[in-house]
């Protein structure tokens, strides 16, 4: 796997907040007051100038009520791919390193595709730690993170959970989670998500 993201992932990122941000009819200031994220920071993220860490890219997508891979994603599939192509192959999967703590996230499941189901996967260095304050948001997003290789600690509000190869610990996103790697090699490890609201289930 990549230990670097593309170079365009400022401008992706980029992008996709511009359209995330035009679809709920937010202005900047708006979303500022919605994310706890500066109405100037975002400005930033938004023209492509600041590379943004996947604390603060979990407390944007909070406030629009989605999830990560909308942000960093490929929305709308790569030139000349058929929107709801339901594979994605390796070359295109969406791949991007947390400026913060150097994880490196690959998303795996076809962009564009309508299924409520979502695989990514992750390498997460030797001693990284990062700390998303989820909270309760208005979409409902079920988390599994099924560990392939290595070792970590996940907290869960004010539960640890000790995690080893081949262990999957389910959760809710609506509570503040910490994602800790005690050991000195890179863990290795899938997340699976789905998202629904109280009437329908739809893909993030």
């Amino acid at each position: 796997m990549e230990n670097t993201s593309s170079p365009s992932i400022d401008t992706r990122i980029a992008t996709n907040l511009r359209a995330l941000r035009a679809e709920h009819g937010l202005s900047l200031e708006a979303l500022a007051q919605a994310t706890g994220v500066s109405r100037s920071a975002l400005s930033l993220i938004e023209r492509g100038q600041n590379s943004p860490t996947a604390v603060v890219l979990d407390k944007i997508a909070v406030g629009l009520g989605v999830t990560l891979s909308d942000l960093v994603g490929q929305r709308g599939g790569l030139a000349g791919a058929s929107a709801e192509a339901p594979l994605a192959r390796h070359a295109e999967q969406a791949v991007w390193t947390d400026p913060g703590s150097g994880y490196v996230r690959r998303a795996l499941s076809p962009d564009g595709f309508a299924s409520p189901i979502q695989l990514v996967e992750v390498h997460f260095p030797a001693g990284a730690r990062v700390a998303f304050e989820t909270g309760p948001r208005n979409t409902q997003v079920h988390q599994q993170v099924w560990v392939l290789d290595g070792a970590m600690d996940l907290t869960v509000g004010d539960t640890t959970w000790p995690l080893q190869t081949g262990d999957c610990l389910a959760m809710t996103l609506d509570q503040p989670i910490v994602f800790f790697n005690p050991t000195d090699r890179t863990t290795r490890y899938a997340v699976v998500l789905v998202s629904e609201t109280s009437s329908t289930t739809r893909k993030f």
